[in-house]
Protein backbone atom coordinates (compact mmCIF):
# COMPACT_ATOMS: atom_id res chain seq x y z
CA UNK A 1 0.00 0.00 0.00
CA UNK A 2 1.15 3.54 -0.66
CA UNK A 3 1.99 5.48 2.47
CA UNK A 4 0.14 8.83 2.50
CA UNK A 5 2.66 10.32 4.91
CA UNK A 6 5.57 9.32 2.69
CA UNK A 7 4.22 10.83 -0.52
CA UNK A 8 3.10 13.98 1.30
CA UNK A 9 6.64 14.39 2.66
CA UNK A 10 8.07 13.93 -0.84
CA UNK A 11 5.55 16.38 -2.34
CA UNK A 12 6.16 19.00 0.34
CA UNK A 13 9.91 18.60 -0.06
CA UNK A 14 9.66 19.29 -3.80
CA UNK A 15 7.49 22.33 -3.10
CA UNK A 16 9.93 23.66 -0.51
CA UNK A 17 12.84 23.30 -2.94
CA UNK A 18 10.90 25.12 -5.67
CA UNK A 19 10.87 22.07 -7.91
CA UNK A 20 7.10 22.12 -8.26
CA UNK A 21 4.47 24.80 -7.64
CA UNK A 22 1.07 23.95 -6.12
CA UNK A 23 -1.99 25.00 -8.13
CA UNK A 24 -4.78 23.99 -5.75
CA UNK A 25 -6.14 21.40 -8.19
CA UNK A 26 -5.48 17.70 -7.61
CA UNK A 27 -3.22 16.13 -10.18
CA UNK A 28 -1.70 19.38 -11.42
CA UNK A 29 1.32 21.45 -10.44
CA UNK A 30 3.61 24.07 -11.90
CA UNK A 31 7.20 23.21 -12.69
CA UNK A 32 10.17 25.13 -11.31
CA UNK A 33 13.33 25.89 -13.27
CA UNK A 34 15.36 22.88 -12.04
CA UNK A 35 12.48 20.43 -12.51
CA UNK A 36 12.13 21.56 -16.12
CA UNK A 37 15.88 21.39 -16.62
CA UNK A 38 15.92 17.75 -15.49
CA UNK A 39 13.01 16.94 -17.83
CA UNK A 40 14.81 18.57 -20.75
CA UNK A 41 18.14 16.92 -19.92
CA UNK A 42 16.49 13.50 -19.82
CA UNK A 43 14.72 14.19 -23.10
CA UNK A 44 18.06 15.19 -24.65
CA UNK A 45 19.62 11.96 -23.36
CA UNK A 46 16.88 9.88 -25.01
CA UNK A 47 17.39 11.84 -28.24
CA UNK A 48 21.13 11.16 -28.25
CA UNK A 49 20.65 7.44 -27.63
CA UNK A 50 17.99 7.09 -30.36
CA UNK A 51 19.73 9.40 -32.84
CA UNK A 52 20.73 6.66 -35.27
CA UNK A 53 17.16 5.32 -35.41
CA UNK A 54 16.36 8.25 -37.72
CA UNK A 55 12.81 8.69 -36.44
CA UNK A 56 10.64 11.37 -38.00
CA UNK A 57 10.24 14.16 -35.42
CA UNK A 58 6.75 15.65 -34.95
CA UNK A 59 5.18 18.08 -32.50
CA UNK A 60 1.44 18.35 -31.88
CA UNK A 61 -0.76 20.57 -29.70
CA UNK A 62 -2.38 19.17 -26.52
CA UNK A 63 -5.74 18.89 -28.33
CA UNK A 64 -6.82 16.53 -31.11
CA UNK A 65 -9.77 16.25 -33.47
CA UNK A 66 -12.53 14.61 -31.42
CA UNK A 67 -13.15 12.24 -34.36
CA UNK A 68 -9.83 10.55 -33.50
CA UNK A 69 -11.15 9.66 -30.06
CA UNK A 70 -14.35 8.36 -31.66
CA UNK A 71 -12.54 6.30 -34.31
CA UNK A 72 -10.37 4.47 -31.77
CA UNK A 73 -13.41 3.79 -29.50
CA UNK A 74 -11.79 5.61 -26.58
CA UNK A 75 -15.15 6.37 -24.99
CA UNK A 76 -15.95 2.66 -24.98
CA UNK A 77 -12.76 1.70 -23.16
CA UNK A 78 -11.68 4.79 -21.17
CA UNK A 79 -14.69 7.12 -20.68
CA UNK A 80 -13.51 7.90 -17.13
CA UNK A 81 -10.24 9.39 -18.40
CA UNK A 82 -11.43 11.58 -21.28
CA UNK A 83 -11.33 15.36 -21.36
CA UNK A 84 -13.71 17.07 -23.77
CA UNK A 85 -13.29 20.75 -24.70
CA UNK A 86 -16.46 22.85 -24.50
CA UNK A 87 -17.03 26.51 -25.33
CA UNK A 88 -19.74 29.16 -25.54
CA UNK A 89 -21.87 29.45 -28.67
CA UNK A 90 -24.88 31.41 -27.37
CA UNK A 91 -26.44 34.85 -27.63
CA UNK A 92 -25.80 37.94 -25.51
CA UNK A 93 -28.69 36.91 -23.30
CA UNK A 94 -27.15 33.47 -22.88
CA UNK A 95 -23.81 35.12 -22.09
CA UNK A 96 -25.38 37.13 -19.26
CA UNK A 97 -26.88 33.95 -17.85
CA UNK A 98 -23.49 32.24 -18.13
CA UNK A 99 -21.78 35.06 -16.23
CA UNK A 100 -24.47 35.07 -13.55
CA UNK A 101 -24.16 31.33 -13.02
CA UNK A 102 -20.38 31.64 -12.74
CA UNK A 103 -20.58 34.53 -10.26
CA UNK A 104 -22.86 32.59 -7.93
CA UNK A 105 -20.87 29.36 -8.27
CA UNK A 106 -23.56 27.63 -10.30
CA UNK A 107 -23.22 24.95 -13.00
CA UNK A 108 -22.22 27.30 -15.81
CA UNK A 109 -20.74 24.40 -17.76
CA UNK A 110 -24.28 23.36 -18.66
CA UNK A 111 -24.43 26.46 -20.89
CA UNK A 112 -21.45 25.43 -22.98
CA UNK A 113 -21.37 23.18 -26.04
CA UNK A 114 -18.88 20.62 -27.28
CA UNK A 115 -16.20 21.84 -29.70
CA UNK A 116 -14.42 19.93 -32.45
CA UNK A 117 -11.44 19.12 -30.23
CA UNK A 118 -10.74 17.03 -27.14
CA UNK A 119 -7.71 16.95 -24.87
CA UNK A 120 -5.23 14.42 -26.18
CA UNK A 121 -5.22 11.32 -23.94
CA UNK A 122 -2.11 9.78 -25.51
CA UNK A 123 0.92 11.34 -27.20
CA UNK A 124 0.73 8.92 -30.12
CA UNK A 125 -2.91 9.57 -31.06
CA UNK A 126 -2.35 12.55 -33.40
CA UNK A 127 0.25 10.57 -35.35
CA UNK A 128 -1.97 7.82 -36.76
CA UNK A 129 -4.27 9.95 -38.96
CA UNK A 130 -1.16 11.37 -40.67
CA UNK A 131 -0.16 7.85 -41.77
CA UNK A 132 -3.30 6.96 -43.73
CA UNK A 133 -2.22 5.16 -46.88
CA UNK A 134 0.70 2.81 -47.51
CA UNK A 135 3.87 2.94 -45.45
CA UNK A 136 7.29 2.14 -47.01
CA UNK A 137 8.61 -1.43 -47.08
CA UNK A 138 10.63 -0.84 -43.91
CA UNK A 139 7.67 0.82 -42.18
CA UNK A 140 7.71 4.13 -40.35
CA UNK A 141 9.17 5.40 -37.09
CA UNK A 142 7.95 8.63 -35.51
CA UNK A 143 8.89 10.36 -32.28
CA UNK A 144 6.87 13.00 -30.42
CA UNK A 145 7.10 14.99 -27.20
CA UNK A 146 3.53 15.95 -26.33
CA UNK A 147 1.26 17.01 -23.47
CA UNK A 148 -1.52 14.56 -22.63
CA UNK A 149 -4.54 14.67 -20.32
CA UNK A 150 -6.26 11.97 -18.30
CA UNK A 151 -8.93 12.67 -15.73
CA UNK A 152 -7.30 11.06 -12.71
CA UNK A 153 -7.32 13.72 -9.95
CA UNK A 154 -5.19 12.58 -7.02
CA UNK A 155 -3.14 13.95 -4.13
CA UNK A 156 -0.39 11.50 -5.03
CA UNK A 157 2.24 13.58 -6.92
CA UNK A 158 3.02 11.01 -9.64
CA UNK A 159 -0.69 10.67 -10.54
CA UNK A 160 -1.08 13.69 -12.80
CA UNK A 161 -4.00 14.88 -14.91
CA UNK A 162 -1.77 16.81 -17.32
CA UNK A 163 1.72 15.59 -18.14
CA UNK A 164 4.21 15.05 -20.95
CA UNK A 165 5.25 11.91 -22.80
CA UNK A 166 8.30 11.32 -24.98
CA UNK A 167 7.13 8.62 -27.34
CA UNK A 168 8.35 6.60 -30.27
CA UNK A 169 5.76 5.02 -32.58
CA UNK A 170 6.59 2.12 -34.91
CA UNK A 171 4.38 1.24 -37.86
CA UNK A 172 4.78 -1.76 -40.17
CA UNK A 173 4.40 -5.53 -40.25
CA UNK A 174 4.16 -7.58 -37.02
CA UNK A 175 7.69 -8.85 -37.75
CA UNK A 176 8.93 -5.25 -37.75
CA UNK A 177 6.84 -3.91 -34.90
CA UNK A 178 7.06 -6.55 -32.16
CA UNK A 179 10.89 -6.92 -32.11
CA UNK A 180 11.16 -3.12 -32.12
CA UNK A 181 8.90 -2.94 -29.04
CA UNK A 182 10.98 -5.60 -27.29
CA UNK A 183 14.23 -3.82 -28.21
CA UNK A 184 12.95 -0.60 -26.66
CA UNK A 185 11.89 -2.42 -23.51
CA UNK A 186 15.51 -3.39 -22.93
CA UNK A 187 16.80 -0.02 -24.08
CA UNK A 188 14.44 1.80 -21.73
CA UNK A 189 15.68 -0.29 -18.82
CA UNK A 190 19.30 0.36 -19.85
CA UNK A 191 18.72 4.14 -19.96
CA UNK A 192 17.16 4.21 -16.51
CA UNK A 193 19.79 1.88 -15.04
CA UNK A 194 22.51 4.16 -16.45
CA UNK A 195 20.96 6.90 -14.30
CA UNK A 196 21.28 4.63 -11.24
CA UNK A 197 17.52 4.19 -10.97
CA UNK A 198 16.18 0.89 -9.51
CA UNK A 199 14.01 0.09 -12.54
CA UNK A 200 12.33 -3.23 -13.22
CA UNK A 201 9.91 -4.35 -15.94
CA UNK A 202 6.65 -6.24 -15.74
CA UNK A 203 3.65 -7.22 -17.85
CA UNK A 204 0.89 -4.63 -17.43
CA UNK A 205 -2.59 -3.62 -18.56
CA UNK A 206 -4.41 -0.38 -19.22
CA UNK A 207 -7.09 0.92 -16.81
CA UNK A 208 -10.05 -0.17 -18.94
CA UNK A 209 -13.51 0.85 -17.73
CA UNK A 210 -16.20 -1.37 -16.24
CA UNK A 211 -16.81 -5.11 -16.16
CA UNK A 212 -15.81 -5.52 -19.78
CA UNK A 213 -12.63 -3.64 -18.97
CA UNK A 214 -11.58 -6.36 -16.54
CA UNK A 215 -11.75 -8.92 -19.33
CA UNK A 216 -9.78 -6.62 -21.64
CA UNK A 217 -7.11 -6.20 -18.95
CA UNK A 218 -6.81 -9.97 -18.49
CA UNK A 219 -6.54 -10.49 -22.25
CA UNK A 220 -3.97 -7.71 -22.62
CA UNK A 221 -1.81 -9.26 -19.90
CA UNK A 222 -2.20 -12.80 -21.20
CA UNK A 223 -1.10 -11.77 -24.68
CA UNK A 224 1.68 -9.56 -23.28
CA UNK A 225 0.58 -6.59 -25.36
CA UNK A 226 1.76 -4.13 -22.69
CA UNK A 227 4.86 -3.87 -20.50
CA UNK A 228 5.82 -1.17 -18.00
CA UNK A 229 9.06 -0.14 -16.36
CA UNK A 230 8.56 0.50 -12.65
CA UNK A 231 10.52 2.52 -10.09
CA UNK A 232 9.67 2.90 -6.38
CA UNK A 233 9.01 6.65 -6.34
CA UNK A 234 6.16 6.67 -3.80
CA UNK A 235 6.08 3.06 -2.62
CA UNK A 236 8.33 -0.01 -2.74
CA UNK A 237 5.34 -2.37 -2.78
CA UNK A 238 3.48 -0.40 -5.49
CA UNK A 239 6.23 1.12 -7.66
CA UNK A 240 5.43 3.84 -10.18
CA UNK A 241 5.26 3.13 -13.92
CA UNK A 242 7.66 5.59 -15.57
CA UNK A 243 7.47 4.20 -19.11
CA UNK A 244 5.32 1.78 -21.06
CA UNK A 245 5.69 -0.38 -24.16
CA UNK A 246 2.54 -1.21 -26.08
CA UNK A 247 1.71 -3.44 -29.04
CA UNK A 248 -1.61 -2.37 -30.59
CA UNK A 249 -1.88 -5.19 -33.15
CA UNK A 250 -3.82 -3.75 -36.14
CA UNK A 251 -6.13 -1.52 -34.03
CA UNK A 252 -4.86 1.83 -35.33
CA UNK A 253 -4.07 0.50 -38.78
CA UNK A 254 -7.71 -0.50 -39.16
CA UNK A 255 -9.08 2.73 -37.69
CA UNK A 256 -7.02 4.98 -39.98
CA UNK A 257 -6.57 2.83 -43.12
CA UNK A 258 -2.82 2.35 -42.76
CA UNK A 259 -1.39 -0.40 -44.98
CA UNK A 260 1.91 -2.16 -45.45
CA UNK A 261 3.47 -2.37 -48.91
CA UNK A 262 1.91 -5.81 -49.54
CA UNK A 263 -1.60 -4.44 -48.90
CA UNK A 264 -2.04 -5.77 -45.35
CA UNK A 265 -3.37 -3.68 -42.47
CA UNK A 266 -0.36 -2.19 -40.71
CA UNK A 267 0.43 -3.06 -37.11
CA UNK A 268 1.67 -0.47 -34.62
CA UNK A 269 3.52 -0.27 -31.34
CA UNK A 270 4.63 2.61 -29.17
CA UNK A 271 6.84 3.25 -26.20
CA UNK A 272 6.78 6.31 -24.01
CA UNK A 273 8.54 7.86 -21.05
CA UNK A 274 6.41 9.78 -18.55
CA UNK A 275 8.67 12.81 -18.27
CA UNK A 276 7.42 14.18 -14.95
CA UNK A 277 7.56 10.72 -13.41
CA UNK A 278 11.14 10.16 -14.57
CA UNK A 279 12.14 13.52 -13.09
CA UNK A 280 10.44 12.65 -9.79
CA UNK A 281 12.15 9.23 -9.79
CA UNK A 282 15.52 10.97 -10.09
CA UNK A 283 14.75 13.37 -7.24
CA UNK A 284 13.35 10.58 -5.07
CA UNK A 285 16.27 8.23 -5.69
CA UNK A 286 19.18 10.69 -5.62
CA UNK A 287 17.80 13.47 -3.43
CA UNK A 288 16.28 16.89 -3.94
CA UNK A 289 19.72 18.56 -4.18
CA UNK A 290 20.90 17.69 -7.69
CA UNK A 291 24.43 18.90 -6.93
CA UNK A 292 24.83 15.78 -4.76
CA UNK A 293 23.67 13.29 -7.37
CA UNK A 294 26.20 10.63 -8.44
CA UNK A 295 28.80 11.97 -10.86
CA UNK A 296 27.88 9.37 -13.51
CA UNK A 297 24.27 10.56 -13.44
CA UNK A 298 25.20 14.23 -13.68
CA UNK A 299 27.58 13.52 -16.56
CA UNK A 300 24.81 11.81 -18.52
CA UNK A 301 22.24 14.53 -17.91
CA UNK A 302 24.59 17.52 -18.12
CA UNK A 303 27.28 16.28 -20.54
CA UNK A 304 28.62 19.74 -21.38
CA UNK A 305 29.19 21.03 -17.83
Amino acid sequence: MKDDAEYKEFYEGMVEKGLIIPTGVKGTFGRGKLFEEVVQCFNDLVTRIAENDNADVCFFPPVIDRKIMEKVHYLETFPHLCGSVHSFFGSERDARQLAEEAEKGGKWGDLLEQTDVVLSPAACYPVYPTLTGTVPADGRLVTVFNWVYRHEPSDEPTRLQSFRMREFIRIGTPEQVVPWRDMWLQRGLDILHSLKLPATSDVASDPFFGRGGKMRSISQRDQKFKFEVLIPVISTTEPTAVCSFNYHHNHFGTAFDIFTEDGQIAHTACMGFGMERVAMALFKTHGLDHSKWPAEVRDLLWPNT
